[in-house]
């Protein structure tokens, strides 16, 4: 007989229900949310799992790669997918949860979620730290900016290295203001030598790194465009082809068709924010900042004359996506012109 298992994983506890292939409840316990809890209970010989679910969440990579080390049949479950199953339930518990993902993975009614390398996440750790630096410099910039401005002080255009000259210039002679705004320079300070780190331990691990340097031959992809690429996609044959890609950043447009309805909508915005973000940074520039010429542009100028810039954009963003997927596969580098060089 085999049997499934649904964790409902919170930060302390999580609850487990173990069902056999008939749906028939068999067991129902409440541990700890650590391995070394769970795995006494999914590896007791009495259990012949099939699938072991969990939705994805902050400690699912962490529990999912301590389950499939130890040989269990460990699924993560796409978050939007559970909820539209789990939202049938009348009452929302905990232990109602984990009896319905039991369910889902007895019936299969489920989408499994890719679970990063441990390489992986230690990259995306470096961008997200990077990023929190940068909107948090660029936030005590733009107070600073406001609180001054209502003492008729304007900063104006000023750029990065002679901000903090600028502003100890406007509160030279105003004693009060200046005790005040020391504490926000001296943060703001110390946020961009920290960004400097980071920044600088990013640039080491692209120059280190063949297939960044490859995705880079790609106009209008940086360190950072390229760095991101890597580490969301991370196991580029998870794809079945490389017009995959831009689905699932999101990328492609939805759709709705239900009786004589059939709306094609926006791009969907699923998947990976700060991977589409950067593929619509790193089309934008190669079309409004780039003066070299290559076919990919010359194709994303002809779709902005006929449709306008921004669609132009989007679908150059999902372009890249999937020419540096192929680039990828393939280890070859970007060709700026259509013709094949004659070996």
């Amino acid at each position: 007989m085999e049997h499934f298992a649904g964790l409902d994983v919170s930060v302390k506890d999580t609850n487990v229900c173990i069902v056999d292939d008939t749906g028939r409840l068999v067991r129902e316990v409440k541990v700890a949310s650590e391995p070394e809890a769970l795995l006494p209970v999914l590896t007791n010989p009495a259990y012949h799992f099939k699938r072991i679910g969990l939705e994805a969440g902050p400690l699912s990579q962490w529990l999912f790669s301590a389950l499939a080390e130890a040989g269990l049949p460990v699924i993560c479950v796409e978050t939007r997918h559970m909820r539209a199953v789990l939202k049938a339930q009348i009452n929302k518990t905990d232990r109602n949860d984990a009896r319905g993902i039991a369910q889902m993975m007895r019936a299969g009614l489920y989408r499994p979620v890719h679970v990063k390398t441990l390489r992986s996440q230690k990259l995306r750790m470096l961008l997200t730290h990077r990023k929190l630096l940068q909107s948090k410099a660029i936030a005590v910039e733009n107070d600073l900016r406001a609180t001054l401005r209502n003492f008729g002080l304007k900063v104006g255009m000023v750029g990065t290295v002679k901000f903090e000259a600028r502003i100890r210039e406007l509160v030279e002679n105003l004693s009060d203001l200046a005790v005040l705004v020391e504490p926000l320079l001296v943060v703001r300070r110390v946020l961009h030598e920290q960004i400097g780190v980071l920044h600088r331990r990013l640039l080491a691990v692209v120059r280190d790194d063949e297939v960044c340097r490859r995705l880079m031959t790609v106009p209008g992809v940086g360190p950072v465009v390229a760095l991101t690429y890597r580490a969301t996609v991370d196991v580029p044959a998870r794809f079945k082809n490389s017009k995959a890609v831009g689905a699932v950043f999101g990328l492609t447009p939805s759709r709705y068709q239900s009786g004589e309805s059939d709306r094609t909508g926006g791009i969907s915005r699923c998947g990976d924010e700060m991977m589409r973000m950067m593929l619509y940074e790193a089309a934008h520039s190669m079309l409004v900042r780039s003066t070299k010429w290559s076919w990919l542009k010359a194709w994303a100028m002809k779709i902005a004359r006929q449709r306008g810039l921004k669609k132009a954009i989007v679908a150059l963003a999902r372009r890249l996506a999937v020419i540096m997927h192929r680039i990828w596969i393939d280890g070859s580098e970007f060709r700026w012109t259509r013709e094949v060089v004659a070996a």
